[in-house]
């Protein structure tokens, strides 16, 4: 039985990443898509687990043989998310989150080429979510104000997801993405733990 592709998207700071850290760890049968990426690695990442370094001229043969489900140049280096790794881990039995912005996920809507359930997690309002970009203390004020009118970009993206999550407490978006997985779990006739139903009568 084949898993489900689950795509999220978020405006920065909104927390997805704490989000999806905490239900990869709680959710059995559920594994993050690993990115492709031709920047450097930086200090601490470690290939396979953060990101897959190649080189450009690796990369740009992938996209040749249209090996990617979406992908993008960003800041002079390459991203994109490989469809083979993704179409095994779901052959496989496994639930797969992939972690891209909205204009990655418009690009595999238009595609057509894979079965998915997005999310977007939005944060409760524009004033804590600047709270939340000022308390990280990464950006300087111009950074601020373009990631803050980014993300009023990106919401009027979220009617075009099948769920949205509002991250007002942790915890509480936490339950409700696992309760998504759980529940497109259950409508594929699969258990708690992603395993298909056996029924005899």
């Amino acid at each position: 039985m084949n898993g489900n592709l689950l795509i999220v998207s978020a405006p920065s700071g909104t927390g997805k990443t704490s989000i999806l850290k905490r239900v990869i760890d709680q959710v059995k049968q559920l594994e993050f898509s690993v990115s492709h990426t031709t920047r450097p690695s930086r200090n601490g990442e470690q290939e396979g687990r953060d990101y897959h370094f190649v080189n450009r001229q690796t990369f740009e043969r992938m996209i040749a043989e249209n090996a990617f489900l979406e992908w993008a140049m960003v800041h002079d280096n390459y991203y994109g998310t490989a469809v083979e790794p993704v179409e095994e881990k779901l052959r496989h039995g496994f639930d797969v989150i992939l972690d891209i912005d909205v204009q990655g996920a418009e690009i595999i809507r238009q595609q057509h080429r894979i079965d998915y359930i997005d999310v977007f997690i939005a944060p409760p309002d524009a004033t804590e979510l600047e709270a939340r970009l000022r308390r990280r203390g990464t950006e300087d004020e111009q950074s601020i104000a373009t990631r803050l009118a980014n993300s009023a970009e990106e919401m009027e993206q979220s009617s075009k997801y099948r769920y949205l999550v509002v991250n007002d407490q942790l915890e509480d978006a936490v339950t409700m993405l696992c309760a998504i997985i759980y529940a497109q779990r259950a409508e594929g006739r699969r258990n708690l733990h992603g395993v298909s139903h056996r029924i005899s009568l």
